[in-house]
């Protein structure tokens, strides 16, 4: 457990991992091979329906400056630079997508035993500015997500965040799209031999006056093999099995039924990481 309360992202990240992380009725494939000079290539390819789509990521290490560089299906080129430790706790990313010429983006983030902070620049004539900060500790932490775009002189995002984090046990509140939709979480790890644990979200949006619940787990049958389930109040139910047959090699089997409508037949996705 870190010593710091994190940024922002961090807050809830442990039960949307439980409810959301590897589910998918896609086919997925990745094999990552590295050269010689220590550059990582990664190749991935998904086939969602008749559309397929691919990407080479192709990623290179020196010291503590990181350079990833991807291209997909349709040429467009996404590079970046992250400087890692430039002073303590200090964190530099710099982005842009070509074609994109307005993607150019800066981002500083900063770790301290005490806060968080994130912020980021759209390096254009009138960019968009976001800033996340997190204050308190480890156990306890309380945060906000702000963003403003200085073209219309109005702030787009906020979002403001609580966690309390406990030895076995995590819960946070959200309050996003400027205060419409109240998020609570939970994440309970009930066995930490077997890594089984249970969480669950509940959403509320003011504006509609409706509810989402789900509630998910996840079991390790042996320690290369996990499943996990999840179920939601619109009837939507998910398992997978997940086997790591060589370090850092993933197979994965997901399914998807939905309860409220049993004619309609089961969607299955499968994905492949390869990793020498």
């Amino acid at each position: 457990m870190g010593k710091g309360p994190g940024l922002y992202s961090d807050i809830g990240k442990r039960a949307r991992d439980l409810l959301y992380r590897d589910y998918q009725t896609d086919h997925k494939f990745t094999i990552t091979t590295y050269s010689p000079t220590g550059v990582a290539i990664t190749s991935s390819g998904l086939k969602k329906g008749d559309l397929f789509l691919a990407d080479v990521n192709t990623q290179l290490k020196n010291k503590n400056v990181t350079t990833d560089i991807k291209v997909d299906t349709n040429s467009n080129l996404l590079a970046t630079v992250t400087v890692d430790e430039a002073a303590p706790g200090l964190k530099t990313i710099l982005s842009f997508r070509i074609p994109d010429q307005s993607s150019a983006k800066l981002e500083v983030q900063y770790l301290h035993d005490y806060a968080g902070i994130s912020t980021s620049i759209g390096l254009t004539a009138n960019p968009i500015v976001n800033f996340s900060g997190v204050v308190g500790t480890n156990l306890l932490s309380l945060g906000t997500d702000l963003s403003f775009d200085t073209k219309v002189g109005a702030i787009t995002k906020c979002n403001a965040g609580l966690s309390f984090t406990n030895t076995d046990l995590i819960a946070s509140l959200n309050l996003n799209d400027k205060g419409d939709a109240l998020s609570a979480s939970y994440y309970h790890i009930v066995s930490p031999l077997t890594m089984t644990a249970v969480g669950a979200e509940v959403t509320h949006s003011f504006s509609t006056n409706e509810n989402t619940i789900t509630v998910g787990t996840q079991h390790q049958l042996d320690p290369l093999t996990t499943v996990k389930a999840r179920v939601n109040n619109l009837g939507k139910a998910n398992a997978l099995i997940q086997h790591e047959w060589r370090p850092k090699s993933l197979f994965t089997i997901s399914g998807e039924v939905d309860t409220k409508a049993v004619d309609k037949s089961a969607k299955f996705g499968l994905a492949l990481a390869l990793k020498p």
